[in-house]
């Protein structure tokens, strides 16, 4: 007796908030978007929306997390490419995104657009996004010093303004613009700190 495939799973309304704000975040900005919006795009309630995320900060903060974690999946496949060499991965991440950023659709870092939208650096959603930032820059910190970096901090400071600098010119020129060049510019840098190879 054969089985038959079972029906796909509907995603939990919280699942489908979080869909919703994720798309809806990232095209137009936390503060623009209104929980109305959210709940109707999800076709869920707004009760179901604070049952599972208590506020809309809540949610923001759920979103930022999930944008976090598309970064470390991007390190990953540059570790897994390029395994004991962290000057290759680095140098994958700034390439990877050259390409991203030269999208037609780019709207930069979710991070650094919720900083811009909160400038009151008290607010929860503001600190959430500073506290990720602060991990991108361990990251880089950690693979300064696996290619022997004379400065370790200031070859990690020089391509985390590279990198912020790509995600808003990456939406302020027209594709391809000058953030295609990141990946070139992170290899001068690093070049300069550890020699050229």
């Amino acid at each position: 007796m054969s089985s038959s495939p079972s029906p796909a799973r509907r995603p939990s309304a919280a699942e489908r908030i979080r869909q919703s704000a994720r798309d809806l975040f990232y095209r137009q900005g936390i503060r623009a978007v209104g929980v109305e919006e959210i709940v109707q795009t999800a076709g869920v309630t707004k009760p179901s929306l604070y049952r599972a995320f208590r506020s809309k900060d809540g949610l923001a903060a759920a979103f930022l997390a999930d944008y976090q974690c598309s970064f470390w999946e991007r390190v990953a496949a540059a570790r897994a490419a390029h395994p004991d060499d962290a000057r290759a991965q680095v140098l994958a991440y700034f390439d990877a995104l050259a390409a991203r950023s030269a999208a037609a659709d780019y709207r930069g870092c979710a991070l650094t657009n919720a900083i811009l939208d909160y400038p009151d650096r008290a607010h929860p959603v503001r600190q959430e996004a500073a506290r990720l930032k602060h991990e991108v820059r361990d990251w880089l910190v950690e693979r300064a010093r696996q290619m022997g970096a004379a400065d370790a901090d200031a070859l990690a400071d020089g391509l985390v303004l590279l990198m912020e600098g790509a995600f808003v010119v990456g939406q302020a020129y027209p594709p391809p613009g000058p953030a295609a060049r990141v990946g070139e510019c992170a290899r001068l840098l690093v070049d300069a700190q550890c020699g050229r190879r």
